[in-house]
């Protein structure tokens, strides 16, 4: 399974290498929106509690512009029958989930970068809990962004679609991660956002284990 997984990712990889769709789409969104928001605040003070909203913002619109190809891409070319038929469906979601898992982290490596760069309140007290809200946020970033590309690509209204469905389902995790965020800014202790830790474990959780349920059905239909 690992082997035939990892083959989709690899192919997954060389195709946007090719084409660079996703590539392009994150790197210019993340741009704009960045130099939107410099522009806007101009000369304006904005406080760590902003920040932290600001940053967690751009990586959900990043994620609208650049995880929603995942499996349009096979629909659009054609080879979702021929991946039916060499693949189980657990296998064509790992491989899948991979490809997003790289490209979340690559999108918010650089989104963090450039906060760190452009923006003084973006001054991390405790920078292990930063980077745990960091890590916990992307994987469930990148699982519900590739369940929910999964059932878009079988839908006639693909670009519209994916915002609608993602935002509900993503809210959760983004407002959590907003206010643990915040807590990383304000230096606050690991038992004290104990709360919060325990419901992003618990969105990955319940959302790796419905995707992998759900994902045969939506494959096969």
């Amino acid at each position: 399974m690992f082997q035939k997984s990892y083959n989709i990712f690899i192919k997954d990889i060389k195709s946007e290498l090719r084409t660079r769709y996703a590539i392009n789409a994150l790197v210019m969104f993340i741009l704009v929106a960045i130099s939107v928001i410099l522009f806007s605040i101009g000369n304006e003070k904005v406080n760590s509690d902003l920040t932290a909203g600001l940053y967690w913002v751009v990586i959900f619109f990043s994620a609208m512009s650049g995880l929603s190809r995942a499996f349009v891409a096979e629909e659009e070319k054609g080879t979702n029958l021929t991946l039916q038929l060499i693949a189980s469906p657990d296998t064509v979601f790992t491989g899948k989930l991979i490809f997003n898992l790289i490209l979340t982290f690559f999108m918010n490596i650089v989104i963090t970068f450039l906060y760190s760069a452009f923006f003084e309140s973006f001054y991390i007290k405790n920078p292990a809990l930063f980077i745990l809200t960091f890590v916990l946020g992307n994987i469930g970033l990148a699982i519900s962004s590739t369940i929910i590309a999964s059932i878009i690509a079988k839908a006639g209204a693909k670009g519209t679609l994916y915002p609608v469905l993602s935002f509900p389902i993503l809210l959760p995790l983004i407002l959590t991660c907003v206010q643990l965020t915040i807590f990383s800014f304000d230096g606050t202790n690991f038992e004290s956002v104990f709360y919060e830790l325990s419901i992003v474990v618990s969105y990955n959780i319940i959302m790796i284990t419905v995707s992998y349920l759900l994902f045969d059905f939506i494959w096969k239909d």
